[in-house]
């Protein structure tokens, strides 16, 4: 089987999030084979296909190191991008079926443009413990398919140095998948508008470099506070960065950003597990 490691959110190599796309294949692998080839490669997830090569329509599951997680942003793009730059697809836009529903993404001028499932978030106020484990007192909290804490200023959100574990069981206790994400509004004439992070002990990674669906999660909540029609996002890991843009169409979610390879493998093992 070949793979791919592709840089997602990113116009550079080395930034956003590195995922690994598996070759389509004509039907799924066994979910514990899948998960060991997560576990291996150790990035942020691996994306499994299902369908024809050059076909425009693809079952698509993903897994990080730790466990199968039901929707993934930055391992969609990949994806995308390996079926247009490797495979070729004549189509602009392919279609992915999911345990998030359907998912598509499409090409446009200067990257890519994801298609995500509207998610709703209510406002709550803040669970007990959390300004105690971020290190800095949240101006709102929102809960949805994750914790969302807006904090006051971009340069809190980029000096968080938070406690993991407490964030996961504040999570946990709320019913959530225990991941938890921060953001706040940029200073006005910064090249973005949302600075934000996401940490995900939940899904065995302690911070994510670059999370599409957080950001489909977040950009209904932050887009009515700004006079654009759409929002510049940055997420600040530490040492990588990822840039992309979010925008409410209906009933979806719209986040563009770019990819790019970083190499390309075979893995030496059956397709039978």
């Amino acid at each position: 089987m070949r793979q791919w490691t592709v840089d997602s959110f990113t116009p550079t190599l080395f930034g956003g999030n590195p995922a690994c796309v598996v070759e389509p294949l004509p039907k799924w692998p066994a979910d514990g084979l899948m998960q060991s080839i997560a576990q291996e490669n150790n990035a942020g997830a691996t994306a499994f296909l299902v369908g024809a090569p050059g076909g425009r329509s693809f079952g698509l599951r993903w897994f990080t190191p730790s466990v199968e997680v039901p929707l993934c942003g930055h391992a969609t793009l990949a994806a995308a991008h390996v079926l247009f730059t490797e495979f070729r697809s004549t189509s602009s836009r392919v279609n992915f079926e999911t345990r998030s529903g359907s998912l598509s993404v499409g090409q446009i001028e200067g990257g890519y443009e994801l298609s995500l499932p509207l998610q709703h978030a209510r406002r709550i106020p803040a669970p007990p413990g959390l300004a105690g484990a971020l290190g800095v007192e949240p101006l709102e909290v929102w809960t949805g398919a994750y914790l969302v804490a807006l904090l006051a200023t971009a340069d809190e959100v980029r000096a968080l140095s938070p406690d993991l574990e407490a964030l996961r069981d504040i999570s946990l206790s709320l019913g959530g998948q225990g991941n938890v994400g921060v953001a706040a509004l940029d200073a006005p004439g910064s090249s973005h508008q949302v600075v934000d992070r996401f940490f995900a002990p939940g899904y065995g990674i302690p911070e994510d470099p670059a999370t599409g669906s957080f950001h489909g999660l977040l950009t209904p909540i932050v887009a009515p506070r700004l006079a654009t029609p759409s929002v510049r996002f940055a997420q600040a890991y530490p040492g990588r960065g990822a840039e992309l843009s979010g925008w409410v169409r209906g009933d979806r979610v719209m986040l563009s950003g770019k990819a790019v390879t970083y190499s390309e493998s075979c893995l030496r093992l059956p397709v039978e597990g």
